[in-house]
């Protein structure tokens, strides 16, 4: 039996409207759905509400653990680090009314000042606190500096901050470099949730972005350690199918969600 949670990320499905989005996931046998801060405001602005949003996920049963995400906390200063908090309290506040208790915060993609980003994130967290949401940690295996789980701890720990968290993500490792043996210096407390995906063997690992991703089981990604990893550190939350992949967007959303939990079922029971 498995010992995850199994999620699909709405990126996977994208441009399917949301409401759509929540249905697929529902009806495909998924037990939540990430949102995309995006998503919510297209359908807002076409005259839905998020209580609409709210009733879709109660009618098929889905949990939503986090939405995608805050920008600008990081490497932003005066007006333009103020215009970017207010935003994340308007995303922090639309993650809260759809019963999210996660935020993925995004780095930035080129140099930066650990220093800055850890005091950064302690005080992100303090404004998440306002709204009983954490905003995650989030490496990019494509950014210049934050691209490993070592690079998020740097800044976690940094915090010094008791609500510090970090999204894990398979293709992440692989593109950044970082090894997935660096989960074991976790606590499955510290993890919000974990993105699941493969990385091919081509193109190159340094050329990689994100629309190369492919289905679990399906690159060359140790999936069955990583997932053995997450057991040892106790962690037995969300799986969250993650994909971007053109020639995926370009099918049959239902199927391909359909797929997808066959593919991360087979990955996670084939690892037990």
């Amino acid at each position: 039996m498995a010992d995850f949670v199994y999620c699909l990320n709405a990126s996977t499905i994208k441009p399917t409207p949301i409401l759509e989005q929540i249905r697929i996931a529902g009806q495909a046998g998924y037990s939540a759905i990430e949102l995309w801060h995006d998503d919510l405001d297209t359908y807002l602005a076409l005259g839905g509400s998020l209580s609409d949003i709210r009733k879709a996920l109660d009618d098929q049963g889905l949990a939503v653990p986090s939405t995608i995400f805050l920008k600008g906390w990081w490497d932003t200063v005066g007006n333009a680090y103020a215009a970017a908090i207010d935003e994340v309290r308007r995303r922090l506040q639309q993650a809260h009314q759809l019963g999210a208790s996660y935020c993925i915060a995004g780095p930035p993609l080129g140099p930066v000042d650990f220093e800055v980003g850890a005091n950064n994130y302690a005080r992100l967290l303090e404004v998440g606190r306002e709204f009983g949401v954490k905003p995650v940690m989030e490496y990019l295996g494509f950014a210049e500096e934050v691209n490993s789980i070592e690079a998020a701890l740097r800044v976690m720990n940094g915090s010094g901050h008791p609500d510090a968290t970090i999204v894990l993500d398979p293709f992440h490792c692989f593109r950044g470099g970082g090894s997935i043996e660096t989960i074991g210096q976790l606590q499955a407390s510290q993890i919000a949730i974990s993105h699941f995906n493969d990385s091919p063997a081509f193109p190159p690992r340094e050329l990689q972005q994100d629309s190369d991703r492919v289905m679990p089981g399906e690159g060359i990604v140790d999936l069955q350690r990583y997932c053995d990893l997450l057991r040892q550190v106790g962690y037995n939350g969300w799986l969250s199918l993650e994909l971007f992949n053109r020639s995926l967007l370009a099918q049959d959303p239902a199927e391909v969600a359909r797929t997808g939990l066959e593919k991360i079922r087979t990955v996670v029971e084939s690892s037990l």
